[in-house]
């Protein structure tokens, strides 16, 4: 449905903002745009909306260019993170209010402002003023505004990121939802990568203008393309390669990993081994032939409710490595103590060699 082809972008001529950026997006599909402050994120859903022009490139809609083509006339439907809703107008009118510019009857108008108030459970809420609603309200009705037109394709930028974290993962589920339920193809822009993996279909992650990986949310998690996008998403446990044995063995400062699968050609200077929060078992016995035993020294154990985490240091040797595991707290009533040592089994099969970022 849609295609960005080599999209350049500068705001000055030392500050390059995209540098060729490609991608494609489905009919029906929720892409993100995932990626730290200052990566091009916001400008790129900019350049797609037709705020701003790029320098170079295209972009295609349904196979026609638009790139020349004014904002309001790409049939794109834009929610910034500040809502901008209409403080003179009650809900009602703010949801209707381009349908009224289109010359949309009162009548269908009236009946489309009401679908959209009950499919974001804001049923009853028409002639309120917006002044009298809370933040994740003010998000609702400003999504429904958003799609009350039915725009071809949705941008969202940050469209949760000024509401706290409990109402956020609400809304994200609830986003989805509406998203699906009205099957709009929609690209939105985060930096928070719970918030990309609950709502997206696909992930595109940029770095300094460009995107370096795109994947489906449980294959970015597993098979992240390289350092940079391993270190985004939160991994810790990034161990430099000091050597490959026989086989498909990878030497560590910690020890020798069997791993599964380790082409030759993936092993370079500088690779690391990525081993997951949840590739350890906190147990007395191994758990199957991939696991490999560790003992540690717990640094610190933080309790997360229905989980805990646990970093230890190697107990004997490498004791500049610290590692961090994730474990289900399944009615434990004691967690490991700082100072204790404890023995850890590693599973090997969840283990990736990933090479430092370009």
């Amino acid at each position: 449905m849609l295609e960005v082809v080599d999209i350049h972008k500068r705001f000055a001529p030392d500050k390059p903002v995209l540098q060729g950026v490609s991608l494609t997006l489905a009919r029906e599909e929720i892409l993100c745009l995932l990626g730290p402050s200052g990566c091009g994120k916001s400008t790129l859903l900019r350049v797609i909306a037709g705020l701003e022009a790029p320098d170079q490139g295209e972009v295609r809609l349904h196979g026609v260019t638009i790139t020349g083509l004014p904002a309001h006339r790409r049939g794109i439907g834009l929610m910034f993170q500040d809502y901008a809703l209409f403080p003179h107008l009650d809900v009602a009118g703010n949801v209707g209010y381009g349908l009224r510019m289109a010359g949309i009857n009162a009548v269908e108008r009236r009946a489309r402002v009401d679908a959209l108030l009950t499919l974001v459970n804001l049923q009853g809420y028409a002639q309120r003023s917006v002044d009298e609603l809370s933040g994740g309200e003010q998000q609702r009705v400003a999504l429904a505004r958003t799609l009350a037109p039915n725009p071809k394709l949705l941008l969202l930028d940050e469209p949760v990121a000024n509401l706290d974290r409990q109402l956020r993962a609400e809304l994200v589920q609830e986003l989805r939802r509406i998203l699906k339920t009205l099957q709009v193809t929609t690209i939105f822009v985060t930096h928070d990568q719970e918030e990309a993996f609950a709502l997206a279909d696909r992930i595109a992650v940029m770095r300094a203008g460009r995107i370096v990986q795109v994947d489906a949310p449980p294959q970015l998690y597993r098979r992240p393309a390289n350092t940079f996008v391993a270190e985004f998403l939160g991994f810790r446990n990034l161990l430099p390669i000091t050597g490959m044995l026989s086989g498909c063995q990878a030497s560590t400062a910690i020890g020798v990993f069997t791993l599964p699968e380790l082409p030759l050609e993936s092993f370079a200077p500088g690779a690391r081994l990525l081993i997951p929060p949840d590739a350890a078992v906190l147990d007395a016995q191994s758990p199957g032939a991939t696991y490999v035993s560790f003992t540690g020294r717990v640094v610190m154990t933080t309790f997360r409710g229905s989980i805990f985490t646990v970093q230890v240091t190697p107990e004997t040797g490498a004791t500049d490595v610290l590692l961090s595991f994730e474990f289900r707290n399944r009615g434990r009533d004691r967690l490991p103590q700082v100072g204790e040592t404890i023995r850890l089994w590693l599973d090997a099969g969840q283990m990736l060699v990933i090479n430092d970022a370009a």
